[in-house]
Protein backbone atom coordinates (compact mmCIF):
# COMPACT_ATOMS: atom_id res chain seq x y z
CA UNK A 1 0.00 0.00 0.00
CA UNK A 2 1.26 3.44 -0.84
CA UNK A 3 2.18 5.69 2.03
CA UNK A 4 0.37 8.46 0.23
CA UNK A 5 -3.01 7.70 1.84
CA UNK A 6 -3.89 11.42 2.23
CA UNK A 7 -4.59 11.42 -1.52
CA UNK A 8 -7.08 8.56 -1.09
CA UNK A 9 -8.65 10.28 1.89
CA UNK A 10 -9.12 13.55 -0.01
CA UNK A 11 -10.49 11.77 -3.06
CA UNK A 12 -12.95 9.84 -0.91
CA UNK A 13 -14.01 12.91 1.03
CA UNK A 14 -14.64 14.76 -2.25
CA UNK A 15 -16.85 11.91 -3.47
CA UNK A 16 -18.94 12.02 -0.29
CA UNK A 17 -19.24 15.80 -0.53
CA UNK A 18 -20.31 15.56 -4.16
CA UNK A 19 -23.00 12.98 -3.38
CA UNK A 20 -24.46 14.89 -0.41
CA UNK A 21 -27.99 16.09 -1.18
CA UNK A 22 -28.68 18.22 1.88
CA UNK A 23 -30.70 15.64 3.85
CA UNK A 24 -28.90 12.45 2.85
CA UNK A 25 -26.10 11.08 0.69
CA UNK A 26 -26.89 9.26 -2.54
CA UNK A 27 -24.81 6.28 -3.70
CA UNK A 28 -23.89 8.12 -6.92
CA UNK A 29 -25.59 11.27 -8.14
CA UNK A 30 -25.67 10.25 -11.80
CA UNK A 31 -26.84 6.64 -11.58
CA UNK A 32 -28.48 6.26 -8.16
CA UNK A 33 -30.32 9.51 -7.38
CA UNK A 34 -32.24 8.33 -4.29
CA UNK A 35 -31.28 7.10 -0.82
CA UNK A 36 -30.51 3.38 -0.53
CA UNK A 37 -30.77 1.57 2.77
CA UNK A 38 -27.55 -0.35 3.29
CA UNK A 39 -25.61 2.27 1.34
CA UNK A 40 -26.69 4.79 3.99
CA UNK A 41 -25.18 2.58 6.70
CA UNK A 42 -21.81 2.15 4.98
CA UNK A 43 -21.72 5.85 4.11
CA UNK A 44 -22.33 6.79 7.74
CA UNK A 45 -19.33 4.68 8.81
CA UNK A 46 -17.03 6.81 6.66
CA UNK A 47 -18.73 10.12 7.39
CA UNK A 48 -18.16 9.49 11.10
CA UNK A 49 -14.51 10.42 10.51
CA UNK A 50 -15.07 13.57 8.46
CA UNK A 51 -18.62 14.87 9.04
CA UNK A 52 -20.28 13.10 12.00
CA UNK A 53 -23.42 15.22 11.90
CA UNK A 54 -23.97 14.17 8.30
CA UNK A 55 -23.42 10.56 9.36
CA UNK A 56 -26.21 10.78 11.91
CA UNK A 57 -28.38 12.68 9.45
CA UNK A 58 -28.03 9.90 6.88
CA UNK A 59 -29.19 7.31 9.39
CA UNK A 60 -32.02 9.42 10.78
CA UNK A 61 -33.34 10.38 7.34
CA UNK A 62 -33.48 6.71 6.39
CA UNK A 63 -35.31 5.68 9.55
CA UNK A 64 -37.81 8.49 9.14
CA UNK A 65 -39.10 6.39 6.23
CA UNK A 66 -39.43 3.21 8.35
CA UNK A 67 -42.81 1.54 7.88
CA UNK A 68 -45.18 1.00 10.83
CA UNK A 69 -44.44 -2.74 10.73
CA UNK A 70 -40.73 -2.02 11.32
CA UNK A 71 -39.36 -2.67 7.84
CA UNK A 72 -36.74 -0.24 6.59
CA UNK A 73 -37.26 0.15 2.83
CA UNK A 74 -34.42 -0.41 0.43
CA UNK A 75 -35.03 2.90 -1.38
CA UNK A 76 -36.33 6.21 -0.05
CA UNK A 77 -37.32 8.16 -3.13
CA UNK A 78 -36.38 11.78 -3.67
CA UNK A 79 -39.64 13.41 -4.80
CA UNK A 80 -37.71 15.91 -6.91
CA UNK A 81 -36.40 13.08 -9.14
CA UNK A 82 -38.68 12.03 -11.99
CA UNK A 83 -39.64 8.40 -12.47
CA UNK A 84 -38.17 8.79 -15.94
CA UNK A 85 -34.73 9.10 -14.33
CA UNK A 86 -34.81 5.83 -12.37
CA UNK A 87 -36.70 2.58 -12.84
CA UNK A 88 -38.43 1.07 -10.95
CA UNK A 89 -39.38 4.37 -9.36
CA UNK A 90 -41.92 5.46 -6.81
CA UNK A 91 -44.94 4.98 -9.08
CA UNK A 92 -44.00 1.33 -9.65
CA UNK A 93 -43.89 0.48 -5.95
CA UNK A 94 -47.21 2.25 -5.15
CA UNK A 95 -46.10 2.64 -1.54
CA UNK A 96 -47.93 5.15 0.67
CA UNK A 97 -44.59 5.96 2.33
CA UNK A 98 -42.69 7.31 -0.69
CA UNK A 99 -40.41 4.29 -0.66
CA UNK A 100 -39.95 0.87 -2.16
CA UNK A 101 -41.57 -2.03 -0.31
CA UNK A 102 -38.62 -4.39 0.09
CA UNK A 103 -35.67 -4.25 2.50
CA UNK A 104 -31.88 -4.62 2.48
CA UNK A 105 -29.41 -6.15 4.96
CA UNK A 106 -29.64 -4.57 8.43
CA UNK A 107 -26.17 -3.02 8.67
CA UNK A 108 -27.56 0.04 10.44
CA UNK A 109 -27.10 -0.94 14.08
CA UNK A 110 -23.43 -1.67 13.40
CA UNK A 111 -23.13 1.66 11.58
CA UNK A 112 -24.76 3.57 14.46
CA UNK A 113 -22.41 1.92 16.94
CA UNK A 114 -19.33 2.73 14.84
CA UNK A 115 -20.39 6.34 14.34
CA UNK A 116 -20.84 6.63 18.11
CA UNK A 117 -17.43 5.09 18.76
CA UNK A 118 -15.81 7.59 16.41
CA UNK A 119 -17.32 10.46 18.40
CA UNK A 120 -19.59 9.56 21.34
CA UNK A 121 -23.17 10.74 20.88
CA UNK A 122 -25.37 8.90 23.41
CA UNK A 123 -28.47 10.97 22.60
CA UNK A 124 -28.19 10.00 18.93
CA UNK A 125 -27.83 6.34 19.89
CA UNK A 126 -30.80 6.55 22.22
CA UNK A 127 -33.04 8.07 19.55
CA UNK A 128 -32.20 5.31 17.06
CA UNK A 129 -32.35 2.37 19.46
CA UNK A 130 -36.10 1.66 19.29
CA UNK A 131 -36.27 2.02 15.47
CA UNK A 132 -33.32 -0.36 15.17
CA UNK A 133 -35.03 -2.84 17.48
CA UNK A 134 -38.22 -2.55 15.41
CA UNK A 135 -36.22 -3.34 12.28
CA UNK A 136 -34.88 -6.52 13.88
CA UNK A 137 -38.31 -7.48 15.20
CA UNK A 138 -39.79 -7.18 11.71
CA UNK A 139 -37.12 -9.50 10.29
CA UNK A 140 -37.43 -12.10 13.05
CA UNK A 141 -41.22 -12.16 13.28
CA UNK A 142 -42.38 -11.43 9.74
CA UNK A 143 -39.63 -12.94 7.60
CA UNK A 144 -38.99 -16.34 9.17
CA UNK A 145 -40.76 -18.09 6.29
CA UNK A 146 -38.98 -21.39 6.89
CA UNK A 147 -39.53 -21.48 10.65
CA UNK A 148 -35.85 -22.11 11.31
CA UNK A 149 -35.09 -18.78 13.00
CA UNK A 150 -33.61 -17.25 9.84
CA UNK A 151 -34.90 -14.29 7.86
CA UNK A 152 -35.91 -14.99 4.28
CA UNK A 153 -35.42 -12.53 1.48
CA UNK A 154 -38.36 -12.28 -0.92
CA UNK A 155 -36.37 -10.67 -3.74
CA UNK A 156 -32.71 -10.84 -4.80
CA UNK A 157 -32.47 -7.06 -4.41
CA UNK A 158 -33.06 -7.48 -0.67
CA UNK A 159 -29.72 -9.26 -0.34
CA UNK A 160 -27.79 -6.26 -1.68
CA UNK A 161 -25.98 -8.78 -3.92
CA UNK A 162 -28.56 -8.26 -6.62
CA UNK A 163 -27.37 -10.52 -9.42
CA UNK A 164 -25.43 -13.13 -7.45
CA UNK A 165 -25.38 -16.71 -8.76
CA UNK A 166 -26.62 -17.65 -5.28
CA UNK A 167 -30.17 -16.90 -6.47
CA UNK A 168 -30.06 -18.70 -9.83
CA UNK A 169 -31.54 -21.96 -8.60
CA UNK A 170 -34.46 -20.32 -6.81
CA UNK A 171 -35.05 -17.80 -9.61
CA UNK A 172 -35.32 -20.57 -12.20
CA UNK A 173 -38.83 -21.29 -10.93
CA UNK A 174 -40.03 -17.71 -11.45
CA UNK A 175 -41.97 -17.38 -14.69
CA UNK A 176 -41.12 -14.18 -16.54
CA UNK A 177 -41.19 -12.94 -20.11
CA UNK A 178 -37.84 -11.42 -21.16
CA UNK A 179 -39.67 -9.30 -23.77
CA UNK A 180 -40.96 -7.32 -20.77
CA UNK A 181 -37.67 -5.45 -20.90
CA UNK A 182 -38.39 -4.16 -24.42
CA UNK A 183 -41.36 -2.32 -22.92
CA UNK A 184 -39.42 -0.87 -19.99
CA UNK A 185 -36.81 1.84 -20.32
CA UNK A 186 -33.72 0.57 -18.44
CA UNK A 187 -31.75 3.65 -17.52
CA UNK A 188 -28.86 1.56 -16.15
CA UNK A 189 -28.21 0.10 -19.59
CA UNK A 190 -28.18 3.55 -21.18
CA UNK A 191 -25.37 4.78 -18.96
CA UNK A 192 -23.29 1.63 -18.64
CA UNK A 193 -22.16 -1.35 -20.65
CA UNK A 194 -24.95 -3.86 -21.19
CA UNK A 195 -22.64 -6.79 -20.42
CA UNK A 196 -22.15 -5.52 -16.86
CA UNK A 197 -25.82 -5.71 -15.90
CA UNK A 198 -28.28 -8.58 -15.35
CA UNK A 199 -29.62 -10.26 -18.48
CA UNK A 200 -33.06 -9.29 -19.75
CA UNK A 201 -34.46 -12.59 -18.47
CA UNK A 202 -33.01 -12.04 -15.00
CA UNK A 203 -34.24 -8.46 -14.92
CA UNK A 204 -37.70 -9.55 -16.06
CA UNK A 205 -37.76 -12.00 -13.17
CA UNK A 206 -36.79 -9.23 -10.74
CA UNK A 207 -39.62 -7.01 -11.96
CA UNK A 208 -42.08 -9.91 -11.89
CA UNK A 209 -41.13 -10.71 -8.27
CA UNK A 210 -41.34 -7.08 -7.16
CA UNK A 211 -44.75 -6.66 -8.80
CA UNK A 212 -46.05 -9.88 -7.22
CA UNK A 213 -44.97 -8.77 -3.73
CA UNK A 214 -46.44 -5.30 -4.31
CA UNK A 215 -49.73 -6.65 -5.64
CA UNK A 216 -50.09 -8.87 -2.58
CA UNK A 217 -49.94 -5.77 -0.39
CA UNK A 218 -46.35 -6.45 0.73
CA UNK A 219 -47.70 -9.23 2.92
CA UNK A 220 -45.14 -11.55 4.48
CA UNK A 221 -46.77 -14.97 4.54
CA UNK A 222 -44.96 -18.27 4.75
CA UNK A 223 -44.00 -20.58 1.93
CA UNK A 224 -47.63 -21.70 1.64
CA UNK A 225 -48.46 -18.21 0.37
CA UNK A 226 -48.47 -17.07 -3.26
CA UNK A 227 -44.99 -15.53 -3.36
CA UNK A 228 -42.59 -17.63 -5.49
CA UNK A 229 -39.24 -16.67 -3.91
CA UNK A 230 -38.11 -17.29 -0.33
CA UNK A 231 -34.37 -17.65 0.21
CA UNK A 232 -32.26 -17.68 3.38
CA UNK A 233 -29.09 -15.75 2.54
CA UNK A 234 -26.03 -16.39 4.74
CA UNK A 235 -24.80 -12.80 4.40
CA UNK A 236 -28.19 -11.27 5.21
CA UNK A 237 -28.58 -13.48 8.28
CA UNK A 238 -25.00 -12.99 9.44
CA UNK A 239 -25.59 -9.23 9.29
CA UNK A 240 -28.86 -9.69 11.19
CA UNK A 241 -26.97 -11.50 13.95
CA UNK A 242 -24.23 -8.85 13.89
CA UNK A 243 -26.94 -6.21 14.26
CA UNK A 244 -28.13 -7.89 17.45
CA UNK A 245 -24.58 -7.86 18.79
CA UNK A 246 -24.30 -4.16 17.94
CA UNK A 247 -27.65 -3.53 19.63
CA UNK A 248 -26.34 -5.29 22.74
CA UNK A 249 -23.46 -2.79 22.82
CA UNK A 250 -25.82 0.11 22.18
CA UNK A 251 -28.14 -1.10 24.93
CA UNK A 252 -25.22 -1.11 27.34
CA UNK A 253 -24.35 2.45 26.34
CA UNK A 254 -27.87 3.81 26.95
CA UNK A 255 -28.84 1.76 30.02
CA UNK A 256 -31.05 -0.85 28.33
CA UNK A 257 -30.76 -4.62 28.77
CA UNK A 258 -28.23 -6.16 26.33
CA UNK A 259 -29.03 -9.79 27.15
CA UNK A 260 -31.98 -10.31 24.78
CA UNK A 261 -29.86 -9.06 21.89
CA UNK A 262 -26.99 -11.39 22.73
CA UNK A 263 -29.41 -14.30 23.03
CA UNK A 264 -30.94 -13.57 19.63
CA UNK A 265 -27.50 -13.23 18.04
CA UNK A 266 -26.54 -16.64 19.43
CA UNK A 267 -29.78 -18.21 18.19
CA UNK A 268 -29.31 -16.80 14.67
CA UNK A 269 -25.69 -17.97 14.62
CA UNK A 270 -26.78 -21.48 15.59
CA UNK A 271 -29.46 -21.49 12.87
CA UNK A 272 -26.97 -20.32 10.23
CA UNK A 273 -24.61 -23.13 11.24
CA UNK A 274 -27.36 -25.74 11.25
CA UNK A 275 -29.09 -24.84 7.99
CA UNK A 276 -26.67 -22.96 5.71
CA UNK A 277 -23.22 -24.47 6.26
CA UNK A 278 -21.86 -27.09 3.86
CA UNK A 279 -18.79 -28.95 5.20
CA UNK A 280 -18.02 -30.16 1.68
CA UNK A 281 -17.23 -26.63 0.48
CA UNK A 282 -16.29 -25.10 3.83
CA UNK A 283 -18.70 -22.26 3.04
CA UNK A 284 -22.19 -21.11 3.87
CA UNK A 285 -24.71 -21.24 1.03
CA UNK A 286 -28.09 -19.69 0.26
CA UNK A 287 -31.04 -22.01 0.91
CA UNK A 288 -34.22 -22.10 -1.15
CA UNK A 289 -36.87 -22.33 1.57
CA UNK A 290 -39.43 -23.87 -0.79
CA UNK A 291 -37.22 -26.83 -1.72
CA UNK A 292 -34.81 -26.93 1.22
CA UNK A 293 -31.89 -27.11 -1.22
CA UNK A 294 -28.66 -25.20 -0.77
CA UNK A 295 -27.38 -23.29 -3.77
CA UNK A 296 -24.23 -24.94 -5.12
CA UNK A 297 -22.68 -21.56 -5.98
CA UNK A 298 -19.58 -20.49 -4.04
CA UNK A 299 -20.28 -16.78 -3.46
CA UNK A 300 -18.73 -14.12 -1.26
CA UNK A 301 -21.96 -14.12 0.76
CA UNK A 302 -20.88 -17.54 2.04
CA UNK A 303 -17.87 -15.97 3.78
CA UNK A 304 -19.79 -13.25 5.62
CA UNK A 305 -20.62 -15.33 8.72
CA UNK A 306 -16.92 -14.88 9.53
CA UNK A 307 -18.14 -11.66 11.19
CA UNK A 308 -19.78 -13.65 13.97
CA UNK A 309 -17.77 -14.32 17.13
CA UNK A 310 -19.78 -17.44 17.99
CA UNK A 311 -18.53 -19.61 15.12
CA UNK A 312 -16.73 -22.83 16.10
CA UNK A 313 -13.01 -22.65 15.37
CA UNK A 314 -13.12 -25.46 12.74
CA UNK A 315 -15.73 -23.47 10.79
CA UNK A 316 -13.59 -20.34 11.02
CA UNK A 317 -10.66 -22.37 9.72
CA UNK A 318 -12.73 -23.66 6.80
CA UNK A 319 -13.87 -20.15 5.86
CA UNK A 320 -10.32 -18.84 5.95
CA UNK A 321 -9.18 -21.81 3.87
CA UNK A 322 -11.91 -21.09 1.30
CA UNK A 323 -11.05 -17.39 1.21
CA UNK A 324 -7.36 -18.09 0.63
CA UNK A 325 -7.94 -20.89 -1.89
CA UNK A 326 -7.92 -20.51 -5.66
CA UNK A 327 -11.70 -20.09 -5.50
CA UNK A 328 -11.33 -16.60 -3.99
CA UNK A 329 -7.61 -15.89 -3.85
CA UNK A 330 -7.37 -13.72 -0.75
CA UNK A 331 -3.57 -14.01 -0.79
CA UNK A 332 -3.17 -12.89 -4.42
CA UNK A 333 -2.87 -9.15 -3.83
CA UNK A 334 -6.40 -8.12 -4.79
CA UNK A 335 -9.54 -8.00 -2.66
CA UNK A 336 -11.91 -10.94 -2.83
CA UNK A 337 -14.11 -11.36 -5.92
CA UNK A 338 -17.85 -11.70 -5.50
CA UNK A 339 -17.93 -15.20 -6.98
CA UNK A 340 -15.80 -18.32 -7.33
CA UNK A 341 -12.90 -17.60 -9.69
CA UNK A 342 -12.89 -21.25 -10.79
CA UNK A 343 -16.58 -21.43 -11.69
CA UNK A 344 -17.39 -21.99 -15.36
CA UNK A 345 -19.71 -18.98 -15.37
CA UNK A 346 -17.38 -16.62 -13.47
CA UNK A 347 -17.69 -13.23 -15.16
CA UNK A 348 -15.21 -10.44 -14.34
CA UNK A 349 -17.63 -7.70 -15.46
CA UNK A 350 -21.20 -8.72 -14.68
CA UNK A 351 -22.77 -7.48 -11.45
CA UNK A 352 -21.97 -9.75 -8.47
CA UNK A 353 -20.82 -12.59 -10.74
CA UNK A 354 -17.13 -11.90 -10.37
CA UNK A 355 -16.30 -8.22 -9.74
CA UNK A 356 -14.76 -6.96 -6.49
CA UNK A 357 -16.99 -4.93 -4.17
CA UNK A 358 -15.38 -2.96 -1.35
CA UNK A 359 -18.28 -3.25 1.11
CA UNK A 360 -18.17 -7.05 1.20
CA UNK A 361 -14.41 -7.05 1.60
CA UNK A 362 -14.67 -4.50 4.41
CA UNK A 363 -17.09 -6.79 6.25
CA UNK A 364 -14.81 -9.79 5.76
CA UNK A 365 -11.84 -7.69 6.96
CA UNK A 366 -13.74 -7.10 10.19
CA UNK A 367 -14.47 -10.83 10.41
CA UNK A 368 -10.82 -11.76 10.02
CA UNK A 369 -9.92 -9.37 12.82
CA UNK A 370 -12.78 -10.74 14.92
CA UNK A 371 -11.09 -14.16 14.82
CA UNK A 372 -7.50 -13.01 15.26
CA UNK A 373 -6.39 -13.46 11.64
CA UNK A 374 -4.48 -10.20 11.77
CA UNK A 375 -1.96 -10.84 8.98
CA UNK A 376 -4.66 -11.78 6.49
CA UNK A 377 -6.76 -8.83 7.63
CA UNK A 378 -3.85 -6.44 7.14
CA UNK A 379 -3.22 -7.83 3.64
CA UNK A 380 -6.89 -7.44 2.73
CA UNK A 381 -6.93 -3.87 4.07
CA UNK A 382 -3.85 -3.00 2.01
CA UNK A 383 -5.35 -4.51 -1.13
CA UNK A 384 -8.57 -2.50 -0.72
CA UNK A 385 -6.72 0.77 -0.29
CA UNK A 386 -4.35 -0.08 -3.15
CA UNK A 387 -7.20 -0.68 -5.57
CA UNK A 388 -8.90 2.58 -4.63
CA UNK A 389 -5.66 4.52 -4.95
CA UNK A 390 -4.95 3.02 -8.39
CA UNK A 391 -8.45 3.17 -9.84
CA UNK A 392 -10.56 5.56 -7.76
CA UNK A 393 -13.79 5.23 -5.79
CA UNK A 394 -15.56 3.05 -8.32
CA UNK A 395 -18.73 1.10 -7.72
CA UNK A 396 -16.94 -2.21 -8.30
CA UNK A 397 -13.64 -3.46 -9.76
CA UNK A 398 -12.31 -5.97 -12.27
CA UNK A 399 -11.16 -9.02 -10.26
CA UNK A 400 -8.19 -9.62 -12.57
CA UNK A 401 -6.81 -6.16 -13.21
CA UNK A 402 -8.27 -4.03 -10.42
CA UNK A 403 -9.65 -1.60 -13.00
CA UNK A 404 -12.66 0.39 -11.84
CA UNK A 405 -16.08 -0.53 -13.26
CA UNK A 406 -19.50 1.08 -13.00
CA UNK A 407 -20.01 4.58 -11.75
CA UNK A 408 -16.78 6.39 -10.87
CA UNK A 409 -17.81 8.28 -7.73
CA UNK A 410 -19.46 5.69 -5.53
CA UNK A 411 -20.21 6.66 -1.97
CA UNK A 412 -19.72 3.43 -0.04
CA UNK A 413 -16.35 2.80 -1.68
CA UNK A 414 -15.29 6.28 -0.62
CA UNK A 415 -16.72 5.97 2.90
CA UNK A 416 -15.16 2.60 3.64
CA UNK A 417 -11.78 3.70 2.26
CA UNK A 418 -11.86 6.52 4.81
CA UNK A 419 -12.71 4.06 7.58
CA UNK A 420 -9.88 1.74 6.53
CA UNK A 421 -7.40 4.62 6.65
CA UNK A 422 -8.74 5.86 9.99
CA UNK A 423 -8.50 2.36 11.48
CA UNK A 424 -4.84 1.95 10.57
CA UNK A 425 -3.41 -1.50 11.22
CA UNK A 426 -5.11 -1.87 14.56
CA UNK A 427 -8.05 -4.18 15.01
CA UNK A 428 -11.37 -2.39 15.32
CA UNK A 429 -13.28 -3.01 18.55
CA UNK A 430 -15.49 -6.03 17.79
CA UNK A 431 -19.25 -5.95 18.15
Amino acid sequence: MSRNTPNVWQLAEDVLTGNWKGLHTVPAKTLYPHQWSWDAAFIAVGLAHVAPQRAWQDLHSLFEAQWPDGRVPHIVFDPSVSDRDYFPGQSFWKSPHGTSGIVQPPVHALAALLVHRAGPAPDQLRSLYEPLVAQQTYLSQRRDAGGAGLASIVHPWESGLDNSPAWDQALAGVDADPSLMTRIRRRDVEVSVVSHRPTDLDYARYITLAAAYRDNGYADGGVQGPHPFFVECPAFNALTAAAELALAEIAGEIGADPRPHRDRAAAITDAILQHLYDPATGLFHARDVRTGRLSPARCISGLLPLMLPGLPEPVVDSLVAAATSAHFGLSDGLPLPSYDRLAADFDPLRYWRGPIWINMNWLIWRGLLQHGRTELAAALRRSMLDIVERSGCFEYFDPGTGEGIGTAEFSWTAALAIDLIASGDRAPVPV
